[in-house]
C-alpha cells in the first residue's frame, strides 16, 4: 500500500473505514472529511456520459440523465476493428468526464456475446475474446489519456439478462478462462483499469460477488490487479461475506446500515482489521488518485465531439451485401426513403447506457442537408407491429417511382434492453412484411438496420444491399448518409457471427430455460469457432465486411521465433479505385493438440488504411499464449510443440493465405508414466519406447508378428494402457519396474 494512504488510513476510525467500503448517494464514494477526502462521482459511460444527479434526495428514474454525445454503441464500436478509433473514443469521454466533475467511468463491458438472445449484448463487443479484450484495453487508455478512470465490468460470465441476480453460469474451467475471463484477463494485464465491477451472476453457484477465487485468487494473485472490486448495482446479498471475498466497494450502499454491519462483524471478529484495512486502502488509493487527476471543469466543444460521433460510426457500420454495386447511390436519380426509422432512428441502447442527447440527426434530416433527391414513407408504424396495409400501400407507391429505395428498419427499444433477453431474432412483423412487400414490386432495394445485435433476414435473397448501423450513435444519420452516398468507403467488419437462424446458434434450445443455472454445454465453442467446426452455413461470418474497394492479400512470411516473439507479415493492396480500410485478420490452427480444439482462432488483426492502388506491408507479432490452450488438471496454460497452420484473410471464412510450420520453440510437458499411459504415447516418445523396447520388445513383437496379426489388432494393441497388460496377464511388478525406470529415464 502506497505510504501517504497507509498514513491516511491510520488516522481513520473503524467507522469510517467501514463507510469507505460502501458507497454513498447512488453514484459517489464516501467522503472522509476528517483527513479532508473528498468524495468521487461515477457514471455509466460506455457510450456516453449519463450522470445522475439527484434531486430533493430522490435518484432520477434510469434514462434521466444531464445531456451529453451518445457515441456508437460497444456493438459498433468493435466492428472498427480499431484501437486507434477505439482509444480517441476513450479520450472523448474522458475529457466530458473531466468537465462534468467525474472521476470513474463505468466500463468498458466486455462480455462475450454467447447467444444473439442476450438482451445487453449492444453494449458487449464481440463474441471473440482477443477482439473484446483490445478494443477494452484501447479504450481505457484513452480515458487514461485524460486522467480519468475506468471500471471494466461485468466480471465475469454475465452473458444473459434473465435472473441475472441468481443465475449461475455453469461450466468448466478451461472453458472459463479461455472464452469469458480472457478478455478480462488482458485489460488487467494491458490498461490496469482503477476498478473491475462483479457482476450479479454466480459462477458454478457462486455469487461472483462472494466468490473468493474469482476476485482474490484468479484476479489478484494470479493477474496482478491492485485496483478495487466493486460489486455492480445492488448485487450484494451479504456485505460481510463478500468483503471477506475480496469485493471492496459496495454499490450504491445501504447507508447507514451497510457501515453498521461491517462495524459489528469487526467487532465480532468476523472481519478481521486487516482484511478492511485493505479493501478501504485500495478504495482510498484509487480516489487519492482520481482526486490528484482531477483537471479544470472546462466545457468540451460539442459540435467536435458530435463529428467524432460521426466519425466512429463511419468507422464501424458494416456493409454487408452490395449485389450489382446498387451502393453507393448514384447522383442525380430520385431516391424513396421507406421505414419510420429513416426519420425516428434508434441510435442507442436502453437501461444503463442510455444517454439524453441534444443534437440527434436522422437520416433522414441529413439526407435532405445532402444533395440527394428524397421523398420519404413511413411505411409502417414503429410503436407497433401488428401490418398497417395503407401505409405499406404509401410505401410501395413512392418505392415505384423512385430510381432507387431504401429501407430503414431495426429493432424497437422494446425489443432489447438491459434487464431482459429476448426470445427471437425476428425484425418486427410490420417491418418484415414491408420488406418482402416492397421486393415484389420494386427492384434493387436497400436495407439499413438499426440494431443491438444479430438479426434474422429471411429477405436476405430478396435485396440488394443491406447495411448494418448497429446503434450508431447520436450522428446516425449523418454517418449512413456518408456510407449510402460513398462520402466514406465503409470498412466495419462483424465482431459477431450473424447465423441464417436463431436454431443454427449454439446454444439454442438451452438458453435461458432455467431460472436458477445457465449450462454452458457448448464449452469453448461460441460463436465462430461453433460454425466452423461444425461447418454450418451462416448468414455473414464473423470478420466480414464488403468495401466500395477491393483489397488483395499476399506475400505471407513467418519469421524465426525472437524471445518470445513470432513475427509474421503479409502484404495488403488496394486494387480498386478507392481509398478503403482493410482489416487483415490472422488465424491460428492448432494441429497437433491433444485436447479438442477450435478449427481456428483469431489471434491478431489490424485496420490499415490504403489509398487506392497502393499496398502496405502488415506486421503481426505473436507469442506464446497465442498459441496455447488452458490445462484444468495442471491449472496453467500450455502450448503444444508441433503443427500449426497460420491463415491470414478477411474473415473466418475468407482466408485466401495459408502457411503450415512446424514449433518446437515451446517447453515439452513432462510426461509421467502411470498404469493408465498409453502404449502409443510410450512408443511416441524416443526414451520410454527405448525402455518398452528392451523390456517387453520380444512379447509385443511375438504379437505383432503373428500370421494372423492384422494392421487392426496391432492398432488396437497399442491402444491400449498398462494396467491392460496387467489385466492381459503381464506381472503386475514387471509392468511397475517398468513405470518407475521409464519416469527415472524422462527425469534425466
Amino acid at each position: 500500500m502506497d505510504k501517504k494512504v497507509s498514513a491516511v488510513l491510520d488516522q481513520l476510525t473503524l467507522e469510517q473505514k467501514a463507510a469507505l467500503v460502501s458507497g454513498k448517494n447512488m453514484w459517489f464514494t464516501a467522503a472522509v472529511d476528517a483527513v479532508d477526502i473528498s468524495a468521487i462521482m461515477m457514471t455509466d459511460g460506455p457510450a456516453g456520459l449519463r450522470k445522475q444527479i439527484p434531486k430533493g434526495g430522490e435518484t432520477l428514474s434510469v434514462n434521466a440523465s444531464v445531456k451529453a454525445i451518445s457515441y456508437p454503441s460497444a456493438a459498433l464500436v468493435a466492428s472498427t476493428f480499431d484501437r486507434s478509433l477505439a482509444r480517441d473514443l476513450g479520450q472523448h469521454l474522458g475529457e466530458e468526464a473531466q468537465a462534468e466533475n467525474i472521476s470513474l467511468l463505468l466500463g468498458p463491458g466486455v462480455n462475450i456475446k454467447r447467444s444473439p438472445l442476450g438482451g445487453r449484448n449492444f453494449e458487449y463487443y464481440s463474441e471473440d475474446p482477443l477482439v473484446a479484450g483490445e478494443i477494452g484495453t484501447a479504450y481505457i487508455n484513452g480515458l487514461h489519456d485524460t486522467g480519468v478512470g475506468a471500471t471494466v465490468k461485468h466480471f465475469a460470465a454475465n452473458n444473459r439478462e434473465n435472473h441475472r441476480f441468481t443465475n449461475s453460469s455453469d461450466m468448466d474451467e478451461r472453458t472459463l478462462r479461455e472464452i469469458y475471463l480472457a478478455p478480462f484477463e488482458r485489460i488487467i494485464k494491458q490498461a490496469h483499469p482503477e476498478a473491475v465491477m462483479a457482476s450479479y451472476n454466480k459462477i458454478n453457484g457462486v455469487l461472483n460477488v462472494q466468490n473468493e477465487r474469482l476476485l482474490t485468487d484468479i484476479l489478484r494473485q494470479e493477474w496482478g490487479f491492485t485496483g478495487v472490486v466493486m460489486s455492480d448495482w445492488m448485487a450484494v446479498a451479504d456485505h460481510v461475506a463478500s468483503l471477506q471475498a475480496g469485493l471492496d466497494l459496495e454499490m450504491p450502499g445501504k447507508g447507514d446500515a451497510s457501515t453498521s454491519e461491517i462495524v459489528d462483524a469487526v467487532k465480532a471478529g468476523t472481519i478481521t482489521d486487516e482484511q478492511l484495512d485493505l479493501s478501504a486502502g485500495r478504495v482510498l488509493a484509487m480516489v487519492v488518485s482520481l482526486l490528484d487527476k482531477k483537471s479544470a471543469q472546462v466545457p468540451y466543444d460539442r459540435g467536435k465531439h458530435h463529428e467524432f460521433a460521426r466519425k466512429l460510426a463511419d468507422g464501424g457500420i458494416v456493409l454487408l451485401q452490395n449485389k450489382d454495386h446498387v451502393l453507393p447511390l448514384k447522383s442525380g436519380k430520385s431516391v424513396a426513403f421507406v421505414g419510420a426509422m429513416a426519420d425516428q432512428p434508434r441510435y442507442q441502447g436502453s437501461g444503463s447506457s442510455h444517454v439524453t442527447p441534444d443534437h440527434v440527426v436522422s437520416a433522414l434530416e441529413a439526407a435532405k442537408q445532402s444533395d440527394l433527391d428524397v421523398q420519404f414513407a413511413s411505411g409502417y408504424e414503429l410503436s407497433k407491429t401488428a401490418i398497417d396495409e395503407e401505409l405499406e400501400k404509401q410505401a410501395i407507391e413512392l418505392a415505384q417511382h423512385a430510381d432507387q429505395v431504401v429501407v430503414f428498419v431495426g429493432y424497437r427499444d422494446d425489443d432489447e434492453s438491459e434487464g431482459f433477453d429476448k426470445t427471437n431474432l425476428s425484425l418486427p412483423e410490420n417491418q418484415t412484411h414491408l420488406i418482402q412487400s416492397l421486393a415484389q414490386h420494386v427492384a434493387h432495394i436497400s436495407v439499413v438496420l438499426a440494431n443491438g445485435s444479430v438479426v434474422e433476414m429471411p429477405w436476405r435473397d430478396q435485396v440488394d444491399a443491406i447495411v448494418e448501423t448497429y446503434l450508431a450513435g447520436e450522428a446516425v444519420g449523418e454517418a449512413t448518409i456518408d456510407i449510402l452516398t460513398g462520402h466514406v468507403n465503409p470498412s466495419g467488419k462483424l465482431a459477431e457471427t450473424f447465423p441464417v437462424k436463431l436454431t443454427d446458434t449454439p446454444s439454442y434450445g438451452t438458453f435461458d430455460r432455467s431460472n436458477e443455472h445457465e449450462r454452458y454445454h457448448e464449452g469453448i465453442f461460441v460463436g465462430y469457432r461453433y460454425y466452423d467446426l461444425h461447418r454450418q452455413a451462416v448468414a455473414f461470418p464473423f470478420g466480414f465486411g464488403l468495401s466500395y474497394t477491393m483489397f488483395e492479400l499476399s506475400d505471407l512470411v513467418i519469421g524465426d521465433w525472437q524471445e518470445d516473439n513470432l513475427k509474421v507479415t503479409v502484404t495488403v493492396k488496394n486494387t480498386g479505385s478507392v481509398d478503403g480500410s482493410a482489416v487483415p485478420q490472422l488465424y491460428i490452427s492448432n494441429l497437433v493438440s491433444p485436447v479438442e480444439k477450435p478449427v481456428r482462432e483469431l489471434r491478431q488483426f489490424d485496420n490499415v488504411a490504403i489509398s487506392a492502388g497502393e499496398s502496405k506491408t502488415v506486421t503481426f507479432t505473436l507469442h506464446a499464449r497465442d498459441f496455447s490452450w488452458y490445462d484444468a488438471d495442471s491449472m496453467t496454460w500450455q502450448a503444444d510443440n508441433g503443427l500449426y497452420e497460420i491463415a491470414v484473410g478477411s474473415s473466418s471464412r475468407d482466408l485466401p493465405l495459408t502457411k503450415q510450420l512446424t514449433i518446437k520453440h515451446f517447453a515439452s510437458q513432462p510426461l509421467v508414466v502411470n498404469m493408465d499411459t498409453y502404449l502409443n504415447v510410450l512408443l511416441a516418445n524416443e526414451t520410454t519406447k527405448s525402455v518398452l523396447m528392451q523390456m517387453f520388445g520380444e512379447q509385443l513383437a511375438q504379437f505383432t508378428s503373428q500370421d494372423d496379426a492384422s494392421a487392426a489388432d496391432q492398432q488396437m494393441l497399442f491402444n491400449t494402457p498398462l494396467r491392460a497388460l496387467v489385466a492381459g496377464g503381464f506381472p503386475v511388478t514387471a509392468v511397475q519396474a517398468f513405470i518407475d525406470q521409464s519416469n527415472a529415464a524422462l527425469k534425466k
